[in-house]
């Protein structure tokens, strides 16, 4: 796209948002959401496209492709369990909504359980990297030549293991096989139970993992998941639901940090007792809206557990309305604090190359947290399909007509620079996962939530997502 042809765009989206105001819209009329389902189906046909093209001869998918070279893209060397575990899933998806065939789900997906089945492990979790092609442990980082200390991960097999679970639930001839795989992840290992005599080194939190290289459990990181408003939370639901957690882990959790602590803001809320926990009951506002903040300020922190979990059908009057107003505090940011003409900031690809975290400050705890830097990332407006349908639409419809963020081989590039005009050549399984993740569950909701309404997410998450009442 040249110069001119990007400010002339991005000054029509700006003057249009100016106009109309960002919670305008009017209600689409049945013509309009026909022609919104049939566009999100082509969006997740290419979404789709580029997942089987970052996934490998062995049935891995990578974590990366170049998009914008003709031609066959190569996957790249690495992957992880959180790429296999996008690829899982979308392929579930691709099958309940059409794309392809019962069988050739099967075949895709019993090919990456078998490669699954043959990946190296420690105390039952997978490592951190992985040769997307011949499966082994990646000790030397291909892209540079650094060296990598194998490591296990807890969100990043938390993504795995809720990939599994639904290839698992969708198709039968693989329970038994996913469930010996399963059978030796016990959630208990990254746990560190609570200590009401020294709760700073017994804080009933999960570690950010382990180097499993050191006797005995390994080396763990330094620091644990505190904050409840972020991805990890994903393992806290599957170690809870399968009992290897204790369920007043989720209390354990920080809505923000108490107040005196070094955060983006001081806190206002109250201290409540829960079955039999003092839990901090704070909030942030941000233009006006009580929410609760993430780690970062990003969208994915905040909207690709709900992806899988109800929580805003379990949880509407907290985690439903916290949902809402953290998407109306990402818009707002682009469109009338930033004034970008566009919106939805998440961790993705730097347009001129590399990798970096991306969000909101003011809705993240971190003092230092992510910044925007006009850097918008495609993923994140589709996370928001379920709070603001309309204008999530709109804001993909902008993106890839005025700045050609989206092309039909493999869908919308990883992030696009609104201020230079610059994509990403890009795409990423990780944020391609989200994509199809979202897409499914907006075209038929569900689709890949339901081994995560069953079990012991029913029996034991849900009543937790009752008793919540966040201050906001």
């Amino acid at each position: 796209m040249n110069r001119r042809r990007f400010l002339t765009a991005a000054t029509t989206a700006a003057a249009a948002v100016c106009a109309t105001g960002p919670t305008a819209l009017a209600a689409p009329s049945s013509r309009a959401r026909a022609s919104d389902a049939a566009r999100l189906g082509t969006w997740f046909e290419a979404t789709y496209r580029s997942i089987i093209a970052m996934t490998t001869d062995l049935g891995l998918t990578a974590d990366k492709i170049d998009a914008s070279r003709p031609g066959a893209p190569v996957p790249s060397r690495q992957t992880s369990p959180t790429n296999i575990g996008c690829g899982l899933w979308s392929t579930v998806a691709a099958a309940g909504l059409g794309v392809i065939s019962a069988s050739l789900m099967h075949d895709r997906l019993a090919r990456t359980v078998a490669a699954v089945e043959r990946l190296e492990r420690a105390h039952g979790f997978w490592f951190n990297w992985y040769d997307a092609h011949d499966g082994s442990v990646l000790t030397t980082w291909p892209e540079s030549g650094d060296p990598v200390r194998p490591f296990l991960s807890t969100v990043d097999n938390a993504w795995l293991v809720t990939g599994l679970t639904i290839a698992a639930d969708a198709d039968p001839a693989l329970r038994p096989r996913v469930a010996r795989l399963l059978g030796g992840a016990d959630w208990s290992y990254f746990h560190t139970p609570y200590d009401p005599a020294d709760p700073v080194a017994g804080p009933g939190q999960l570690r950010g993992g382990y180097w499993p290289d050191k006797p005995g459990k390994g080396e763990p990181t330094g620091f644990h998941y505190g904050a409840l408003n972020t991805e990890p939370r994903m393992a806290s639901y599957l170690g809870m639901a399968d009992g290897s957690l204790p369920t007043d882990h989720y209390w354990h959790l920080y809505r923000t940090l108490p107040p005196g602590m070094g955060q983006e803001q001081e806190p206002a809320g109250t201290y409540v007792t829960v079955d039999g926990v003092r839990v901090w009951q704070g909030h942030y506002t941000h233009r006006g809206r009580k929410l609760i903040p993430t780690w970062g300020g990003s969208m994915f922190e905040a909207l690709m557990v709900p992806l899988f979990v109800p929580e805003a059908e379990w949880s509407p009057h907290s985690w439903g309305a916290t949902h809402e107003r953290y998407v109306r505090s990402q818009i707002d940011h682009g469109l009338i604090e930033e004034q970008y003409g566009y919106w939805g900031f998440s961790p993705a690809s730097v347009p001129q190359g590399g990798y970096r975290e991306y969000g909101v400050d003011a809705i993240g705890m971190q003092e230092d947290g992510y910044h925007s830097l006009g850097v918008v990332t495609p993923h994140a407006s589709f996370l928001a399909l379920p709070q603001a349908p309309g204008e999530a639409v709109a804001n993909l419809d902008a993106l890839a007509r005025n700045l050609g963020a989206y092309d039909d081989r493999y869908g919308f590039r990883d992030s696009v620079d609104v201020t230079t005009g610059r994509v990403s050549d890009f795409v990423l399984a990780l944020d391609q996962g989200m994509i199809t993740a979202a897409l499914a569950q907006h075209l038929r909701p569900g689709l890949l939530q339901r081994p995560f309404r069953t079990g012991g997410f029913r029996a034991r998450v849900r009543p937790l997502l009752a008793k919540e009442r966040f201050s906001i």
